[in-house]
């Protein structure tokens, strides 16, 4: 069971939840640092500016969110939690991502290459983020080839065993590979889709939870598609855009907002031991914040929401729908 507890701050409380047997007590709400760093999401628009985006992760800090999610491929987003962490380092928990390693061939390099490509990665990335430690140090993409060679847990065992990487984790996008991360044994967190609408990572999170891997949820809004703003879809997601309105009714019903009821519904799940939400506004902090703000889910509307999951999930991939074309 996930442990409970609050940060207080001049706002009011964050309740954070210990991040499986990492011991990290990690805000609910974590700060996903792709949209600061690099254009993202359905109607990317301008990025905030270094200033601005300086300004927000300290106001996230002072509101009292300690988790921050960036990697390597995020653009400026290191750099940028670099500058804006100088002299709070210990107050908060970084997560990022090693850079892509298979070659154009799809192939993963052999052991001493590969070693020198996670390892350059780690470096740049302590570098910009101003840091001689990373609390969490990822796999970017972790699919059933990388989670299967024996050089990638290797190295990244290694590294965690130098000391400049207190945690190691995979983010994964199917099923299959979650399971495979879990079974593995040496993996410490899984960042992974889960959402109303996707729902079949959760049939791992007790055996994650049983081994004692953290659960990091990304995609709770499905890209802002579980939000008020409506997109003109793709002629090919007809379906899922009729999914998502039967949840928006419920979310109307129910909810101040359609972000509310996703941000609630994903955290009512007790091995869910944060939720990651793009954030490059200030508007977008407070309500992120304002989301987890009254009452958690009722265990009515909870059972009647996962039974009305999309009934193929496996094709609510979006990283696959961005090379369709389709976002």
């Amino acid at each position: 069971m996930i442990r409970v507890s609050l940060i207080w701050n001049s706002k009011g409380t964050m309740k954070t939840r210990i991040l499986g047997r990492t011991g990290l007590s990690v805000s609910e709400i974590a700060f996903g640092g792709v949209e600061i760093g690099m254009p993202y999401g359905l109607g990317a628009h301008d990025m905030p500016d270094e200033a601005s985006a300086i300004r927000l992760l300290q106001k996230a800090v002072e509101l009292g969110v300690n988790f921050f999610d960036t990697a390597r491929h995020y653009g400026e987003s290191e750099r940028l939690m670099g500058l804006a962490f100088e002299g709070v380092r210990d107050q908060i928990v970084i997560a990022t991502k090693c850079v892509y390693f298979k070659d154009e061939k799809g192939n993963i390099p052999p052991y001493s290459q590969l070693k020198d490509i996670v390892v350059d990665s780690l470096e740049t990335s302590l570098s910009n983020l101003k840091t001689d430690y990373v609390d969490i140090f990822m796999v970017h993409y972790a699919d059933m080839d990388i989670l299967q060679n024996k050089d990638v847990a290797r190295i990244f065992s290694e590294i965690q065993q130098e000391g400049r990487v207190k945690n190691i984790g995979v983010s994964v996008y199917k099923v299959e590979e979650t399971a495979k991360a879990i079974q593995a044994g040496i993996w410490d967190a899984i960042q992974l889709p889960f959402n109303l609408m996707d729902q079949s990572h959760g049939v791992c999170f007790q055996d994650a939870a049983e081994k004692g891997i953290g659960i990091i949820v990304r995609s709770v809004l499905m890209r802002g598609m579980l939000t008020e703003r409506k997109f003109k879809m793709h002629e090919a997601l007809k379906e899922v855009e009729n999914h998502i309105e039967d949840y928006r009714s419920l979310a109307a019903t129910h909810f101040n907002n359609f972000p509310e009821y996703a941000t609630k519904f994903a955290l009512k799940f007790p091995q869910v031991s944060s939720v990651l939400v793009g954030i490059d506004k200030e508007e977008y902090l407070f309500a992120s914040l304002r989301n987890l703000e009254g009452q958690e889910l009722s265990d009515e509307l909870f059972t009647q929401s996962k039974r009305m999951q999309y009934p193929n999930p496996s094709f609510l991939n979006l990283a696959e729908w961005d090379r369709k074309g389709w976002l």
